[in-house]
C-alpha cells in the first residue's frame, strides 16, 4: 500500500521500505520515473532512479534539442533501474526481485548512514 508521508510516497514491503519524493504531475500508479531510497530492515539504505523505456526516450529526445549528451546520442544516469511498466508497484516489484536475487547492492549504491532522507546530519 502506498502511503503519503509528508513530501514522500512510502511503501512498506516485505523486507524493505521504498521512499519516493512526491513530484507534481506524477501519479504513483502510473509515474514513468522516480528517484527512491530503499531502506532494508538492518537500517542500510540504497539509492535508485527508476525509469521506463519511454521516459528514457523522452530524455534523449530532449537532449537532442538541448545539445546535451552529444545531442541525445546517448543517455546515462547512476543507479538506474529500467522497468517495462510505469508506476510505483512496478518499482516495488523490481526492488523485491533485486533483493531476492542478491543484486540490490550491485544495482544501487549504498547511502551514507550518517545522513537522513533530507541530507541532514
Amino acid at each position: 500500500m502506498i502511503e503519503i508521508n509528508g513530501p514522500f510516497y512510502q511503501v512498506r514491503a516485505d523486507g524493505f521500505t521504498l521512499t519516493i519524493p512526491r513530484w507534481e504531475g506524477h501519479a504513483p500508479e502510473d509515474t514513468p520515473e522516480a528517484d527512491a531510497t530503499i531502506t532494508l530492515p538492518n537500517g542500510s539504505r540504497h539509492y535508485a532512479s527508476f525509469m521506463t523505456l519511454d521516459a528514457v526516450q523522452q530524455v534523449m529526445d530532449r537532449h537532442r534539442d538541448t545539445g546535451e549528451c552529444s545531442s541525445g546520442a546517448y543517455f546515462w544516469t547512476t543507479d538506474l533501474i529500467i522497468t517495462r511498466r510505469p508506476g510505483i508497484p512496478a518499482m516495488v516489484d523490481a526492488v523485491a526481485d533485486l533483493i531476492a536475487t542478491g543484486d540490490l547492492t550491485a544495482a544501487c549504491r549504498a547511502l551514507d548512514p550518517e545522513h537522513d532522507l533530507d541530507g541532514d546530519q
